[in-house]
C-alpha cells in the first residue's frame, strides 16, 4: 500500500465525526481566482467576519491548511487557466485539516472542485459532509448570494451616485438646470442659484424665458420652439444659443447656452459669457480708437513671420498704397508692384539686415499708387525674437509723410535759393568794397583839402558851404557802406576775431575821443565812470572798439541838445559790464525785440529824423556774441535808453569763428 493511499485511508475517521456536526455547518465557495463568492453564517462566525467582509476577501487570507505539505501539489493542476489563483489551483481535492480566521481549533475540511453549466468552476469547502453534490444547488447559493450582495451594492451606489452628482454639478462653474417644455425650472444647481441670485422658492414660480433679457425673448423663443414640439421627433436633440440674462439684482449677464431635450424634460447648461463680452466689448473700442488714431496720424501696423508669403497690413496701411483689402495679397515679393523701382532694393536690404543683426529699423520710401500718385512713407519696424536670440518675425508700422516730405523738398529749394541769392549778393559786395571805397575816399579827402583850402583861397564862401556838404554825405555814404560790408562779412561766416590783451578802459577812452567833437556839437555832456583802469580782457580790439562806437553814436544821435550821455566799465566775477546810458528818445515797446535785426530802425522810414543804416545794434550784437558774450537793451520812449554788453574775460573760450 502506498504512502498516500495510507494517508487517506487515516482521514476516513473525519468523515465520521463530521456527520455528526449541526445542519448549518461551515462552509465555502471560492472561485477560481481565489475569492470567497459565498459564505455560510457558522463560517462567517468562525472567521471572525460578516457576510460583506468574507464575500470581499481572497480564501488564502482566511482558511489556512494544517498540512500544507499533503494538501498542496508542486504541480499547478489548472496550469491552462491563466486567471486561476495558485493557492486555489495547487490544493488538492479531498479532506485536509484547516484553521478558519481567528479561530485557535483545527477542523477537517473537505474540498471538491463543481462545475456549473455555463462553465465556471468552484472550489467548495465544507465540515459538514461532502457538500452539496448537484451543480445547480451550488449555483443556486451562490446565485442567491451575488443577487443579494448586488442589490444591497445597487442601492448604495444609487445613493452615493445621486450625492456625488449633486456635489459635482454644485463645483461646476456652469449654470445647470432642468425644466419642463414650458420652461417651468424644475431643478438648478448651486451655481445657478449664485450667479442669478434666485433660490429655489422663487424660480419655482418663473419660466426660463422670464429670466432672457425683454429684446432676447423672441429669438429664444423660436430656439427653444424647435425641441419642444408636441411630437417625440426631437427628442436627444441638442441646440446652441446666446442669450442675455437678468438676475434678481437687475444686472446683465451675457450667456451661452446648450438645451437637449429628453422625454418631457429639458435639460440645459449655460456659461457666463459676460467678462468674455466685456473683454471684447473694450478690444473692439480700442481696435477703433486705434484705427481712428491710425487714420488722424495717416499711419498703420503690419505684422510679418519669417517664412510666410503673407504679411498683415492694418486698413490704413491698404489706404496709403491705394488698394482695397482683398484685391492685393501683402507680401515681401507683390510689394514691388507698388514701391519705387529704386527703393526696393533698399526696403529688402533693410528687412534683410533686421534679421541677421537683430536690430531695429528705420527707412523711408517712395509708393506708386495704382492712380498715379507717388506718396512717401516712412517705415519703422522691430524684430519679434522667440525668447533667445532668433528673429522669428518683424512688424512695425508705416506712415504716409507725403505732405511733410514735399514741404521739406520745397523748403531745402528755397533755402538753397535763398543762400545762393544770399552768397551772390555777399560775393558782389565783397567784390564791390574796394570800387565802392577808393572814390568814396578821394571824394572825402579832396573836399576837405578844399575845405581847408591847403591850395589857396576860393574865392566864393558859397563853395566852401557847398564843399562841407560834399565831404559830410561822402563820409555818411562811407559809414553806410562799412555798416553793409561788415554785416555781410558777419552772416556769410568770414568776420575772424584777432583775439589779444586788451586794457578795456583804453579803448572805451579812443571810442569816446572820436564822438567827442559830435558831442559837443549836439550840446550833449558825457560822463565816463571806470572802475578799474588797468583791467585787461582778452577779446578783438577792433570788434570791442566797433561796439563801442555804435553805442555811443546811437547815444549822441538820439539824444537832442542838453542831454546826458553816462559810460560805465564795471568788473564782474565772470565778466565785464560795460553800460551806455542816455535820457534821448527811447525805443517804444514793441520795437525792442526786433532792434537788433538788420536794417530794422525804430522809427518809421518815413517818419524818423536820423539817418542810418538800420545795422549798428545788430552789428554790435553779433560781435558781442561772437565774443561770448551778451547784449541787452532797457527803454523806456521819452526817457531814454540804456545799452549794456556783458564781455567775458577770455572770449578764447566763446569764440564762435574757430574752426570755420
Amino acid at each position: 500500500m502506498s504512502t498516500r493511499s495510507a494517508a487517506k485511508q487515516k482521514k476516513k475517521p473525519l468523515l465520521s465525526r463530521r456527520q455528526n456536526e449541526p445542519a448549518d455547518y461551515p462552509r465555502v465557495a471560492i472561485d477560481e481566482d481565489g475569492t470567497i463568492v459565498y459564505a455560510s453564517d457558522a463560517f462567517c462566525v468562525l472567521a471572525g467576519m460578516d457576510l460583506e467582509q468574507a464575500r470581499r476577501s481572497k480564501a488564502s487570507d482566511i482558511i489556512r491548511i494544517a498540512d500544507g505539505d499533503e494538501a498542496f501539489s508542486s504541480t499547478h493542476m489548472f496550469a491552462s487557466s491563466s486567471a486561476m489563483d495558485p493557492w486555489v489551483a495547487a490544493l488538492r481535492p479531498g479532506e485536509h485539516p484547516v484553521v478558519v480566521g481567528g479561530d485557535t481549533h483545527t477542523r477537517s475540511f473537505y474540498f471538491e472542485w463543481l462545475s456549473v453549466p455555463d462553465g465556471r468552476k468552484y472550489l467548495i469547502g465544507s465540515t459538514g459532509g461532502h457538500g452539496p453534490s448537484k451543480p445547480e444547488s451550488v449555483l443556486k447559493l451562490i446565485t442567491e448570494s451575488e443577487r443579494i450582495r448586488q442589490a444591497g451594492e445597487d442601492k448604495i451606489s444609487r445613493e452615493s451616485a445621486e450625492g456625488e452628482l449633486r456635489h459635482f454639478m454644485n463645483l461646476s462653474h456652469d449654470l445647470m438646470a432642468v425644466t419642463a417644455l414650458d420652461g417651468g425650472f424644475k431643478r438648478v444647481n448651486g451655481t445657478f442659484n449664485a450667479l442669478l441670485g434666485f433660490p429655489d422658492e422663487k424660480l419655482r414660480a418663473l419660466t426660463f424665458l422670464d429670466l432672457v433679457v425683454p429684446d432676447d425673448r423672441g429669438p429664444v423663443r423660436t430656439s427653444l420652439h424647435g425641441i419642444t414640439r408636441e411630437n417625440d421627433s426631437t427628442d436627444g436633440t441638442v441646440i446652441d444659443f446666446e442669450s442675455r440674462m437678468l438676475d434678481a439684482e437687475g444686472t446683465l449677464h451675457w450667456m451661452d447656452w446648450r438645451f437637449q431635450r429628453v422625454g418631457g424634460n429639458l435639460y440645459c447648461v449655460g456659461r457666463d459669457l459676460t467678462a468674455i463680452k466685456t473683454h471684447e466689448e473694450a478690444l473692439r473700442e480700442r481696435e477703433a480708437q486705434l484705427s481712428e488714431a491710425e487714420s488722424i496720424g495717416r499711419m498703420g501696423h503690419w505684422h510679418w513671420t519669417i517664412g510666410d508669403d503673407h504679411i498683415d497690413f492694418s486698413d490704413e496701411i491698404y489706404k496709403i498704397f491705394g488698394i482695397e483689402r482683398g484685391r492685393f495679397t501683402p507680401s515681401l515679393d507683390n510689394l514691388s508692384d507698388y514701391v519705387h523701382r529704386r527703393d526696393v532694393g533698399r526696403l529688402l536690404q533693410a528687412f534683410q539686415r533686421a534679421i541677421l543683426e537683430g536690430n531695429d529699423y528705420d527707412m523711408e520710401f517712395r509708393v506708386l499708387r495704382p492712380d498715379g500718385e507717388t506718396r512717401y512713407v516712412r517705415c519703422q519696424g522691430r524684430c519679434e525674437m522667440d525668447g533667445g536670440d532668433e528673429v522669428v518675425g518683424l512688424f512695425g508700422i508705416m506712415q504716409d509723410i507725403t505732405e511733410r516730405t514735399i514741404h521739406e523738398i520745397n523748403l531745402r529749394a528755397a533755402k538753397d535759393a535763398a543762400e545762393r541769392a544770399y552768397a551772390a549778393k555777399s560775393q558782389f559786395l565783397a567784390n564791390m568794397s574796394h570800387e565802392l571805397r577808393t572814390p568814396l575816399n578821394a571824394i572825402i579827402g579832396f573836399s576837405e583839402m578844399m575845405q581847408q583850402q591847403l591850395l589857396g583861397p576860393i574865392g566864393t564862401e558859397k563853395y566852401l558851404e557847398y564843399i562841407n556838404g560834399i565831404r559830410e554825405s561822402g563820409e555818411h555814404l562811407l559809414d553806410l557802406i562799412s555798416d553793409i560790408l561788415n554785416m555781410s562779412r558777419i552772416e556769410a561766416g568770414k568776420y575772424e576775431l584777432d583775439l589779444e590783451d586788451i586794457n578795456v578802459a583804453k579803448v572805451i577812452r579812443l571810442a569816446l575821443h572820436m564822438v567827442d567833437s559830435k558831442a559837443r556839437d549836439a550840446g550833449l555832456s558825457v560822463e565816463l565812470e571806470i572802475a578799474n583802469e588797468d583791467l585787461q580782457i582778452v577779446a578783438d580790439r577792433r570788434a570791442v572798439m566797433q561796439i563801442m562806437l555804435n553805442l555811443l553814436s546811437n547815444a549822441v544821435k538820439f539824444t537832442g541838445p542838453g542831454g546826458r550821455v553816462k559810460i560805465e566799465c564795471l568788473e564782474r566775477e565772470d565778466y565785464v559790464s560795460i553800460k551806455v546810458t542816455d535820457n534821448g528818445i527811447g525805443i517804444p515797446a514793441n520795437k525792442l525785440s526786433s532792434i537788433c535785426r538788420p536794417f530794422e530802425q525804430a522809427a518809421s522810414q518815413y517818419t524818423r529824423d536820423h539817418e542810418g543804416s538800420g545795422l549798428g545794434l545788430a552789428i554790435t550784437k553779433e560781435l558781442t556774441e561772437m565774443h561770448g558774450g551778451t547784449l541787452h537793451i532797457e527803454s523806456t520812449l521819452g526817457v531814454g535808453t540804456t545799452v549794456t554788453v556783458r564781455l567775458p574775460f577770455d572770449a578764447g573760450k566763446y569764440d564762435r569763428t574757430k574752426g570755420r
